[in-house]
């Protein structure tokens, strides 16, 4: 989306101080300044209001100036700061108020985007996915991410599929799901979602799963948002579609493909403690030859550190995650 003038205005104010701000509104009249707001609170609701897009028009206006891009934004205080300072608390709370139902009648889903990840798993339980897909479809790709790794499975997967495969709803329908979920968010009275330890890897592994059964394109796409805007849980998510436990549900031809560079000083200490499922399936997918190099290895292996343990097990799996990511690993099942 092009920004237009009073965009440009309104995101140039955001990277003043408010002090600044009033200080150059003062000659302005009461309506402009409205007006001013308004488009602030507009940005805000449309997810433009962001320090990209706010770097990019202060570069725009100023190339000196700089907003630094770990300062993050806060417009609700500003506004109430910048109005109340030129207009008077007065006025400017007839403003708020002005801006509030202006903005809840332009965006359906602003006090949606506003809740909580925890608030919107518990008001999106027991819904239909196809509402969920649409609720998720109007966050931010991050915020989107995260609720969706809080949802029970079933509804994990299903959602992932309404969101891959779109719907056309009208506007009655989405702002009848709107006002139902904003509903439900207004009712929930301080309930959150409240995840037990470990919760997030397990939500992070299943969503990893979830995606790991898309088309590569389409796959690659989703991952690429999520790396987009958290690049550690991207980097998470990447990982997670393919772990050592994963080696049971690989093809054969493809685990022998991935352990003929395998050096056989790593195997062995990635195989020290392993499941026997595991280790036999490993055995049976290399070599004689390799299988007595192994043999020969793990007699003068001296006890590893855990650490090594894992840090081997992770050596032997990259391989395989390198053919997942280019669409050439072979499963038969998970």
């Amino acid at each position: 989306m092009v920004l237009i003038g009073k965009q440009k205005a309104a995101m140039l104010l955001m990277s003043l101080d408010v002090v600044t701000a009033a200080e150059l509104l003062k000659g302005v009249s009461p309506e402009v300044v409205e007006e001013l707001a308004m488009e602030l609170a507009s940005l805000e609701a449309s997810g433009l209001c962001n320090s990209r897009e706010q770097e990019k028009v202060v570069q725009e206006f100023c190339n000196s100036l700089k907003k630094s891009p770990s300062q993050g934004l806060n417009i609700g205080r500003f506004l109430n700061e910048m109005l109340a300072s030129i207009l008077g608390e007065e006025k400017a709370e007839q403003i708020r108020t002005q801006i509030k139902k202006s903005t809840a009648h332009k965006d359906m889903f602003i006090s949606i985007r506003s809740a909580g990840v925890d608030e919107l798993v518990v008001a999106l339980e027991s819904e239909h996915p196809q509402t969920i897909a649409v609720v998720l479809s109007e966050l931010d790709p991050k915020k989107s991410q995260e609720v969706l790794s809080l949802l029970n499975e079933e509804d994990r997967l299903k959602t992932v599929w309404k969101m891959t495969t779109p719907d056309l709803l009208g506007f009655g329908v989405k702002q009848r799901i709107a006002s139902m979920v904003s509903e439900r968010l207004k009712s929930l009275k301080g309930e959150v979602f409240v995840a037990k330890p470990g919760k997030r890897e397990e939500n992070l592994r299943k969503l990893a799963i979830v995606l790991s059964g898309l088309e590569k394109d389409l796959r690659d796409q989703l991952l690429g948002e999520i790396i987009k805007h958290d690049e550690e849980t991207g980097k998470t998510v990447r990982n997670l579609m393919i772990t050592w436990e994963d080696i049971l549900s690989i093809a054969n031809r493809s685990l022998q493909e991935a352990l003929r560079t395998a050096e056989s000083s790593k195997l062995a200490v990635a195989l020290y403690g392993a499941d026997e499922e595991i280790a036999q399936k490993i055995r049976s997918n290399i070599s004689e030859r390799a299988r007595d190099m192994l043999d020969e290895e793990i007699k003068l292996m001296q006890e590893p550190l855990e650490k090594e343990i894992l840090d081997a097990r992770e050596e032997i799996v990259k391989p395989l995650r390198e053919a997942n990511e280019e669409g050439k690993l072979r499963m038969v099942g998970r």
